[in-house]
């Protein structure tokens, strides 16, 4: 892939399409774009799991993770939830503004070495956005893969992301989608409960299956737990961490839980690793 002497020096991209998720003031507005050097962008390699720094001119960058599977194409889509200066200045891009990238940084989860597995992903809010990746990689590879189950949930409707393609994943046979919501509301066909309830509810069995969570701390805590009371190894269970991260290649050090760092050695980790992280999911 062409790279510049420089790993601070971003690329520059063109959004070809943006829409908001979720609404609210902590919303959640995602954005297709296209990198404008033609070498790069033929040349770009990422794999479900990895992140991009992405950013506004004059205005800062932000760790974000890719939502879009190598499998959909040469574009690249980014999920961002407006909480400080560099995601509100995001959010004011429309079609046709441009961006900043770096990357892809990281390691991602290894789908090769999963393959005759089935696939257990388990989300909560904006944390969909890395477990997208992995489904529609598994969607458009489902003879590598022995299935794949979704359980994803949030505090209310219009806090879920990706809904349309949810509505389509459940009219696949081969392929389960499970939503719920925190709290009950009028005309909710689905669950309603928090996410690690529905996980014992449902009651997956963990033989021949690999589970990967994200979410909030507070999810990924019970939902480990709730994963090991069913019978999952630990080399079964994987997640992410998404501490602030700055410069993206390891030199800051903003971004080290333990003796791990996780723009270097995450976002993706097996929980064999992280179970002697104590500060992980601090």
């Amino acid at each position: 892939m062409k790279t510049s002497e420089n790993p601070y020096i971003p690329y520059l991209a063109t959004i070809e399409n943006a829409w908001y998720e979720t609404g609210g003031e902590r919303c959640i507005k995602t954005f297709k774009v296209v990198i404008d050097d033609k070498e790069v962008r033929e040349n770009w390699n990422h794999c479900p799991g990895q992140s991009a720094m992405i950013g506004v001119l004059g205005v800062g960058e932000s760790m974000i993770s890719i939502s879009a599977s190598p499998t959909e194409g040469r574009f690249l889509r980014f999920s961002v939830m407006r909480m400080g200066k560099v995601t509100q200045a995001l959010h004011q891009l429309d079609p046709g503004d441009k961006m900043t990238i770096r990357g892809p940084y990281g390691n991602g989860f290894p789908l090769e070495e999963w393959e005759g597995k089935h696939i257990l992903t388990i989300g909560g809010g904006i944390g969909q956005a890395p477990l997208r990746p992995i489904i529609e990689y598994v969607k458009a590879k489902q003879d590598l893969y022995a299935g794949l189950t979704m359980i994803y949930g949030a505090r209310t409707s219009g806090d879920l992301c990706f809904k349309d393609e949810f509505t389509e994943m459940s009219k696949c046979d081969d392929l389960s989608c499970h939503l719920t919501i925190d709290i009950e509301e009028e005309g909710w066909e689905h669950n309603v409960g928090f996410v690690p309830q529905m996980l014992l509810d449902l009651n997956p069995s963990p033989e021949n299956k690999i589970a990967i969570t994200c979410g909030p701390p507070i999810m990924i805590r019970f939902v480990l737990e709730n994963l090991k009371k069913l019978g999952f190894a630990d080399e079964q269970i994987y997640t992410t961490l998404e501490n602030r991260m700055k410069c993206g290649i390891g030199k800051c050090g903003r971004c080290n839980v333990g003796n791990l760092y996780v723009c270097k050695d995450g976002p993706v980790f097996c929980y064999s690793v992280l179970k002697n992280v104590p500060e992980a999911f601090a």
